[in-house]
């Protein structure tokens, strides 16, 4: 058996869903999930939909090709089609905080996540370790103002040679240059915590502290070259109270950051996410 996820977004207009249905019942596919979207202010339809198939000598590629001439050219849409038989390839980039890392490792390790993780790369050493405790590849790239284009393009090769197919940015302290960003558009996921724009700089937590917050939160979104600007994945937020410390306000924050980013990271690798013109709609 072979399962494929169809995504497509295209002008709206009248039977879009019959003529895909149809299509997939000809091709003799069982369609076990379906759910659509219609942007009214835009006009614009979006459907994902998922489809097995248990011809033995059913053909991913064959499947794309008849989709492509029969069906998709005739509705002017633009479509992305998955196969259950690829698990995607995701990158993880580090610095020194490891709260992310670790979360992520564990939903990775507990077969939480439907992907592959060939390697962690990182601009510090502190955090080899946990690599080498989960047999996960560790590759130290050290950054600074002079070496910053050299140590991308490392970055790249690696991220070339082993196919990766999106990067996680859990937590690192870097701002990725357009050479990057141009390579894989919307496939960088990025996370931090949503004070912005309020309170910027290097202990958000504290200023937030001296302001007497109730809520905080954190935003997973793709990275842009406008710093985080990117169309977003996922957030969440949490209720705080007088009571709480700095140090609490910062666990808390740390909680939301990597449960917010472990969703927007399981979202994108099952193939959920749809991105248009900077926003996302994000499948269930």
């Amino acid at each position: 058996m072979t399962k494929i996820t169809i995504l497509i977004h295209c002008k709206d207009r009248p039977n879009i869903i019959a003529t895909v249905t149809n299509f997939i019942a000809e091709k003799k596919g069982n369609i076990v999930y379906l759910d659509q979207h219609v942007d009214t202010q835009e006009d614009i339809f979006f459907m994902r939909l998922e489809s097995e198939f248990y011809d033995a000598h059913f053909s991913t590629e064959t499947f794309k090709t008849c989709f492509k001439t029969e069906l998709a050219d005739q509705l002017q849409t633009k479509w992305r089609i998955y196969s259950s038989e690829k698990k995607p390839k995701m990158a993880l980039f580090v610095s020194k905080y490891d709260h992310c890392l670790y979360d992520i490792l564990g939903r990775y390790n507990s077969d939480e996540l439907n992907l592959e993780l060939p390697f962690i790369v990182s601009n510090h050493k502190d955090l080899e370790q946990i690599a080498v405790n989960f047999n996960i590849p560790f590759y130290h790239i050290p950054v600074t103002k002079a070496t910053k284009a050299e140590a991308e393009a490392e970055q790249l090769k690696l991220l070339e040679t082993h196919q990766i197919d999106f990067v996680v940015l859990a937590r690192y302290m870097q701002i990725i240059s357009p050479k990057l960003i141009d390579r894989y558009p919307n496939k960088i996921i990025n996370i931090h915590h949503s004070f912005l724009p309020a309170f910027v700089g290097a202990k958000p937590y504290h200023s937030a502290y001296k302001r007497g917050v109730k809520i905080i939160g954190a935003t997973s979104h793709y990275i842009t070259e406008e710093l985080d600007a990117g169309p977003i994945i996922e957030q969440d937020v949490a209720r705080v109270t007088h009571a709480y410390a700095i140090k609490d306000l910062i666990a808390k924050g740390r909680d939301l950051e990597k449960i917010v980013l472990s969703n927007a990271i399981k979202q994108h690798s099952e193939r959920k996410v749809m991105v248009y013109n900077n926003k996302t709609v994000v499948f269930t």
